[in-house]
C-alpha cells in the first residue's frame, strides 16, 4: 500500500480510467483503475486530483493495474482561482518528472503546497516554494543567497540579473531582466512577497522553468489566464 495523489485521469476502454499517479515511493507511474467508471459514485469520486489515497497496485509492466484504493484524510478545498493552481502544480510533475523516479522530500513539497493552497487567497508564495523545492529535488537547485561572481551575499536594495544554470549577477536598474535582491531573498526564504517582489519572482521563475520544460505552453496556465486574467 502507498500513499498516493492522482495528477491526471483519463477515460479508457469502456468503463475503466487511465490514471497519473504520484506516490512518496516510487514517484510517477500510469495505473488503470478496471471499471472505475462503473463503479458506485462514491467510489468514482475517490479518484479525484487532490484526494489523498492510499493504493495498491499490481502489475510488473510500466502501466501498473490499481488493485485497490481507500481515503488517506480528507482532500483539501481547493476552489476557483486556487484548483486551477493545483492543477499547475500537477502538470508541472507530469512535464518535468521523470516516470519511477523516487522523491520523497517532493511528495512532502506537493501535500504542503495543496494545503497552502487550500487556506490561503495569496497563491504566489505557495507556488513559488514549490517551484523552487521542484527545481531543487531534482538535481536544478537555484543559488539565491549569493552573487556568483564574487560570492558575496545578496543584498536586500540591489538589481540583479539571474543567468540560468548560474545565478544571480549585479546589475543596473536599466539592464534586461532585472531583478531586486529582495526578491531573491523573499525566494529563498519563506516569506510573503510585497507586489514588486510578487511580480518579478513569478516572471523569474517562468523564465527558469521554461529553461527546463520547453517552449510548449502549459495548459494549466493558459486556463488561468482565460479565467482570471
Amino acid at each position: 500500500m502507498y500513499r498516493a495523489y492522482l495528477l491526471h485521469r483519463t477515460p479508457y476502454s469502456n468503463s475503466s480510467l487511465l490514471l497519473e499517479c504520484f506516490t512518496r515511493e516510487h514517484g510517477r507511474f500510469p495505473a488503470i483503475a478496471k471499471g472505475a467508471r462503473a463503479a458506485r459514485k462514491s467510489g468514482q469520486a475517490l479518484l479525484q486530483p487532490f484526494t489523498p489515497l492510499v493504493i495498491r497496485i499490481t502489475g510488473k509492466g510500466e502501466v501498473k493495474t490499481l488493485a485497490g484504493y481507500e481515503p488517506d484524510g480528507t482532500a483539501p478545498a481547493l476552489q476557483g482561482k486556487n484548483m486551477y493552481c493545483g492543477f499547475y502544480l500537477n502538470e508541472l510533475l507530469v512535464r518535468i518528472l521523470a516516470r519511477n523516479d523516487p522523491h520523497e522530500e517532493l511528495f512532502h513539497h506537493y501535500e504542503q503546497a495543496l494545503h497552502s493552497l487550500s487556506s490561503t487567497d495569496d497563491i504566489e508564495p505557495a507556488l513559488r516554494r514549490f517551484e523552487v523545492a521542484l527545481l531543487g529535488e531534482l538535481g536544478y537547485g537555484l543559488q539565491l543567497d549569493v552573487e556568483v561572481e564574487q560570492g558575496n551575499p545578496i543584498k536586500h536594495d540591489t538589481y540583479y540579473t539571474f543567468e540560468l544554470e548560474s545565478g544571480p549577477r549585479e546589475a543596473g536598474p536599466s539592464d534586461h531582466n532585472t531583478i531586486m535582491g529582495s526578491t531573491l531573498q523573499a525566494l529563498a526564504g519563506n516569506r510573503p512577497f510585497c507586489d514588486t517582489e510578487r511580480n518579478q519572482a513569478r516572471r523569474l521563475m517562468r523564465r527558469i522553468l521554461t529553461h527546463y520544460l520547453g517552449d510548449r505552453p502549459l495548459k494549466s496556465r493558459e486556463l488561468f489566464t482565460q479565467h482570471f486574467s
